[in-house]
């Protein structure tokens, strides 16, 4: 994530991480996070900025994988740019997150196993051939607008300020993925069927989004004057707009069975691991290694 090998003391020449910190440039970098540097999070503020920050590297890690693959150059350099964008909101939040328990951003990313990570099942989902991609992009950049537009008003003056940081590049995904869903649902016959596909088999992890739990309830809603957005609060503002994407492409939503989810609390869909050991096997196989 952020590169400088900031866990070596020159005074003494030893490490003091027992990782090695894969950074370069820390201070430059760290330049780059939104909210107070200097803020620490409580235990229940971490495990949400978690939830949140979870969400977006996973997605990023996705993304990324479609630079050269994409259908057109232009879509190239996009989707490349969506990901550096989710993975700004990833290191910002889990920056954050860490200062619960003295962890770094390089730590929760590349040293948590995967039932220590959080992510919900929608952001798993692999890419599948465009169609998916755009589907799933669409319901990811549908609801995390939907998010961050409440969670500026957030009593945590830090995670107030990254969805105000967010909230703007989120409006751009929005668009991009509804120029996507439109142009493949109205083209060929093969995109629309593509496209077909592709909602029936991503409308399942809608449902996790919504669901409320515990923590949500020890932090309090924003809407109450509290720290955390309530996720059944999304339910609405969210299929609403998917709802008025699908019209304008002539799209029916499924009527198919929710999925289980469970990622808020480990339980993983049998994607992530992989993509994991992708995510985290250089650092894992070349701990402290410094370039």
């Amino acid at each position: 994530m952020s590169k400088s090998y900031a866990g070596h003391d020159e005074a003494v020449g030893e490490a003091t991480d027992p990782h090695g910190d894969v950074d370069v440039d820390v201070v430059e970098l760290g330049a780059e996070l939104a909210g107070d540097s200097g803020a620490i999070a409580t235990p229940d503020v971490a495990e949400y900025a978690l939830w949140l920050g979870d969400d977006s590297l996973v997605l990023a890690q996705h993304l990324g994988w479609w630079i050269s693959r994409a259908p057109e150059l232009e879509e190239d350099v996009a989707l490349g740019n969506i990901g550096l964008d989710m993975l700004g909101h990833a290191r910002s939040l889990l920056h954050y997150a860490g200062t619960a328990s003295g962890r770094s951003e390089d730590d929760l990313a590349y040293w948590r196993d995967e039932p220590e990570f959080r992510s919900a099942w929608l952001f798993e989902q692999p890419n599948g051939d465009f169609a998916h991609t755009i589907v799933r992009q669409l319901f990811a950049a549908r609801y995390l607008e939907a998010l961050y537009l409440r969670l500026v008003g957030s009593a945590d003056a830090t995670l107030a300020a990254i969805a105000a940081k967010s909230v703007k590049e989120v409006a751009y995904h929005v668009d991009h993925a509804e120029h996507w869903m439109l142009r493949l649902a109205l083209g060929t016959d093969e995109s629309r069927r593509r496209t077909e596909v592709a909602l029936r088999d991503m409308w399942p992890y809608l449902d996790e989004l919504f669901t409320d739990t515990p923590l949500i309830d020890r932090l309090g809603s924003v809407e109450e004057g509290g720290i955390a957005v309530r996720p059944s609060t999304l339910r609405e503002p969210v299929m609403d707009a998917i709802a008025v994407t699908l019209r304008a492409c002539e799209l029916e939503a499924p009527t198919i069975e929710m999925a289980s989810g469970g990622g808020r609390d480990g339980r993983h869909s049998a994607y992530l691991g992989y993509m994991l050991a992708e995510l985290q096997v250089l650092a894992r196989q070349h701990p402290g290694a410094k370039w």
